[in-house]
């Protein structure tokens, strides 16, 4: 009796036990499925979904006609499993080396990759070209080897090398970005439009990681990036390149910039610098060779700024290229002295001869007819002291001190281009102005983007503006055109069966580190337009710091005639048929 109610007693305390963990059962699944069902949910798909990025591709970088300047192509990232490369590193390493060249991959440091311990992914070498890692990995492989693999990558691809680097830019990668971005030039300019947006990709997967065939997936679209179509004429640019680079050698120069732009529109058809860089091979560029120079280099200019001061007086109905002005052998302001480029007594010049001798003392002259703020006004709607309008980064506005700093000896230097600093494309701006009639086109790198259905969206239109009337420019085309007389200071510049109207220039170079002139040493340079009856291109063409007695019209002029020489063929500017009128220099 007592063992039966034992076993009665032990059957209810069973059932008990059962009742009450069936009923906790039930309570923890109302739980999930009632309260926190979309919680769990949202876990149970984390734990079964991995998503991969889709990278949308950059954007290309073309000419004006359509032709690459820059490029995307695929690529490989060398990586390598640790736990699988570590008894045979020195193997491996040698096989890359060899590979891929010492230039690019060290072999110490990659037998230490290959060696770190508590990892099973490590990073050999980033962005490769996808032909010179597939023969890496191939070489790998034939030699029984493994561990070592290849992740896709795009990279950046100049089809031209060297053309045209300092305007384009390149491509770098920083520690703020998973992949490169656009340093200098049209690359950073316009990085974000070039760049697109990333797409993403989710899948369910199992829970060996293998994607789930038919399964649920969910894909963002990735947007490419534009492409950048530019003003630039790509065989123009070759030509101008190689053209200036010859001159800096030759010249034995610093450096060198031409520039060449349509005055009608403001498109640069070609911007070359010397020495210059290759934007695939990093080991090419310094800090000296990857500035854009035309946009972010100051200096002061000398006598091509001459053309503004007689555009001034012009335009106020002061001098005419007749106008006869008194020349001094030498003048003395502000016990500062100041004299020509060669030795004479009092001479006789018209305002033409001023221009076309490149007289100092004869331009001071004309220059003391206009005060210092309206001098210092007509310099500035030049576009002197502001920026040039062109869309590049890091661009310097020049320096031109208010009229009210001014000394004498400023007022005196200014009118010939010392005691002013500018950049190039400001230079070309100005000048520009003149061949245009008077109006002043702001210059422009970038005529549109294209997107990935070819359509073409253009960039906002260029501000023009006049500066001086169309009389005032005409009479100072008529002063250029006799600079490249057989009597003037650059007839290296006449291109047979063409009217070309130019300047000089001959600046003494200011040391950066005690702001004094440096005798012995200058920038030399030479602008000019053609035809200069019916002006269609301005080329401008800076040395800086050729040998000792090299100048404008000997040096940089030479330099002007070819490239505009091209610049006309290519683009099928006829002559006009005209002669260039006889302007007498002397009365």
């Amino acid at each position: 009796m007592k063992r039966q109610r034992l076993t009665r007693s032990r059957l209810r305390i069973s059932l008990v036990l059962v009742v009450t963990l069936f009923c906790l059962f039930g309570v923890r699944l109302f739980w999930i499925q009632g309260l926190d069902a979309q919680a769990y949910a949202a876990m149970a798909r984390q734990a079964g979904t991995q998503t991969t990025t889709i990278p949308a591709p950059r954007g290309d970088i073309l000419d004006r006609n359509g032709e690459v300047i820059a490029t995307s192509v695929d690529g490989l990232t060398l990586t390598a499993d640790p736990t699988m490369t570590a008894d045979k590193a020195p193997k491996i390493a040698r096989i890359l080396v060899t590979s891929l060249g010492e230039d690019r991959i060290d072999y110490f440091e990659t037998i230490e990759k290959l060696r770190t311990p508590k990892t099973q992914y490590v990073v050999l070498e980033k962005n490769l070209p996808a032909a010179k890692a597939d023969k890496a990995l191939k070489a790998v492989r034939k030699a029984g080897l493994t561990g070592v693999f290849g992740e896709s990558v795009t990279l950046r691809s100049y089809p031209g090398g060297k053309l045209a680097a300092n305007l384009v830019g390149y491509m770098s990668q920083t520690k703020e970005s998973d992949k490169p971005v656009g340093v200098q030039g049209i690359e950073r300019q316009y990085d974000d439009l070039l760049t697109g947006k990333d797409g993403s990709a989710t899948y369910e997967v199992s829970p060996s990681g293998q994607r789930i065939p038919m399964a649920d997936s969910t894909v963002v679209e990735m947007e490419p990036g534009q492409d950048v179509k530019t003003t630039i004429d790509r065989d123009l640019q070759w030509y101008a390149d190689q053209r200036l680079a010859d001159a800096v050698r030759s010249s034995s120069s610093d450096w060198g910039l031409a520039i060449t732009m349509d005055v009608r529109t403001g498109q640069v058809v070609q911007l070359s610098q010397a020495p210059t860089f290759d934007p695939e091979t990093p080991s090419t560029r310094n800090d000296g060779n990857t500035v854009s120079r035309f946009v972010q280099t100051v200096y002061e200019p000398g006598s091509v700024l001459k053309t503004v001061t007689m555009a001034a007086l012009a335009d106020q109905g002061k001098i005419t290229p007749e106008t006869q002005i008194k020349v001094p052998g030498s003048m003395t302001i502000d016990k500062y002295p100041i004299g020509d480029y060669w030795k004479h007594g009092t001479i006789n010049l018209t305002a033409a001869g001023v221009i076309a001798k490149s007289s100092n003392l004869g331009t001071i002259v004309a220059a003391q007819q206009m005060n210092n703020q309206t001098m210092h006004d007509y310099f500035r709607k030049f576009g002197f002291g502001v920026g040039s309008g062109v869309e590049l980064p890091g661009e310097s506005k020049g320096i031109l001190k208010p009229a009210a700093e001014w000394t004498k000896a400023n007022h005196a230097t200014i009118s010939f281009g010392q005691g002013i600093s500018v950049t190039a494309l400001q230079v070309v701006r100005a000048v520009g102005a003149i061949a245009n009639g008077g109006v002043m086109v702001d210059p422009s790198v970038v005529s549109g983007y294209v997107d990935q259905e070819g359509a073409t969206t253009k960039t906002r239109e260029t501000p023009t503006r006049r500066v001086v009337s169309k009389k005032a420019a005409a009479q100072v085309t008529r002063m250029m055109e006799a600079v490249t007389a057989d009597d003037g200071t650059a007839p290296a510049a006449q291109i047979p069966g063409y009217r070309v109207a130019g300047k000089t220039g001959t600046a003494w170079r200011v040391n950066p580190v005690t702001g004094r002139y440096v005798r012995g040493q200058n920038t030399v340079s030479f602008i000019g337009f053609a035809p200069a009856d019916e002006p269609r291109f301005v080329t401008y063409v800076v040395l800086d710091k050729p040998f000792s007695n090299a100048g404008g019209g000997s040096t940089a002029a030479p330099v002007f005639h070819d490239i505009m020489s091209m610049a006309l063929e290519r683009f099928g500017v006829t002559p006009t048929g005209s002669k260039s009128p006889k302007v007498e220099q002397e009365w």
